[in-house]
């Protein structure tokens, strides 16, 4: 069967074409535009493998998408998407083309019939933000959006329901809480703390540090997106959550605590703009109907992350 992974040189794209290749017969093509926060070169040694076709292009362009769309896919896997939020609080236009024209266009592709059906990936930040009392956001939960990076995946997740319930089309819905593990772009928090703590440099923190969120490893999001594509109900929503609440301070000092580093590179810098205090995710749908389950705890697969980008700022091979 034919897969189509849009963004799939990206942070949770790239690691899921990993994990379809290791653990699926899927044939796999992948369409990236190749921005700064892209692998290019993983991406391309990748089509080593003959399962594997990768073409650069972006999923606003429709002449890229004619390009890509020369065959029936049994599904479209949409990772594709612009995620720094400080980024979309400088200039939100790239978020706007990609996060709601990109998938705008894909869902017309659906319709036309280029593919069975599509598994739309958004975030937990589409829920805004959660008080230390509140309980965790479940699917039933409104869309809140702080940011204008989580104002355009709230915009693209409604857009998928809409076409859902207008024309009935075979669409899902995720959302996850924070990822992290390999591959993923320095700017983003735990790469950052690694980087700057490896070259013994000051360690960026927003206002206090004690927002929280729930932290979800990469791989364990994969298996949970790979039961969603197997399994899951169309018109449905899945949240995905690590069920690991961590307040941003102490994920630093636990960095620090792993690398062997002094907590004195800490440096508490001016607040974010609407920087949301608290996420966590109810994941107890996908658990109790689809059976995900996570195979990592928090701390075994942070320290596996933290030695991944150890080696890879040694210039070790990755």
């Amino acid at each position: 069967m034919n897969l189509l992974i849009t963004g799939g040189a990206g942070f949770i794209g790239l690691n899921f074409v990993h994990y379809l290749l290791k653990n699926t017969l899927y044939n796999i093509t992948v369409i990236d535009s190749l921005t700064y926060a892209s692998h290019p070169k993983v991406i391309r040694a990748l089509t080593s493998d003959s399962r594997l076709r990768f073409i650069k292009g972006s999923i606003v362009n429709e002449k890229d998408l004619e390009t890509v769309m020369d065959q029936q896919y049994e599904a479209i896997v949409h990772f594709a998407a612009e995620s720094h939020v400080d980024n979309s609080i400088q200039n939100a236009d790239k978020f706007i083309q990609t996060n709601i024209v990109g998938t705008y266009q894909l869902l017309q592709q659906l319709i036309i019939g280029n593919a069975k059906k599509m598994i739309h990936i958004s975030t937990d930040e589409v829920y805004g933000t959660l008080s230390s009392t509140q309980q965790p956001f479940t699917e039933q939960s409104p869309l809140s959006p702080n940011n204008p990076y989580s104002a355009t995946k709230a915009s693209s997740d409604l857009l998928v329901r809409s076409y859902y319930e207008t024309f009935k089309l075979p669409l899902i819905t995720t959302r996850c809480s924070n990822n992290f593990g390999p591959f993923q772009n320095i700017e983003k928090f735990i790469p950052t703390i690694v980087y700057s703590a490896f070259n013994n440099k000051n360690i960026p923190v927003y206002g206090n540090g004690l927002q929280i969120r729930d932290w979800l490893f990469v791989e364990d999001h994969c298996k949970a997106i790979y039961l969603i594509l197997e399994k899951g109900t169309f018109g449905e929503v899945y949240n995905i959550g690590g069920g690991n609440e961590r307040k941003n301070i102490d994920v630093v000092k636990r960095i620090l605590e792993i690398m062997g580093k002094p907590e004195h590179l800490i440096e508490f810098v001016e607040d974010r703009k609407g920087h949301d205090r608290r996420y966590a995710i109810d994941s107890s749908k996908l658990q109790n109907q689809l059976g995900w389950k996570q195979n990592y705890s928090f701390d075994q697969s942070l320290e596996k992350t933290v030695q991944w980008y150890i080696n890879k700022f040694k210039g070790a091979p990755i």
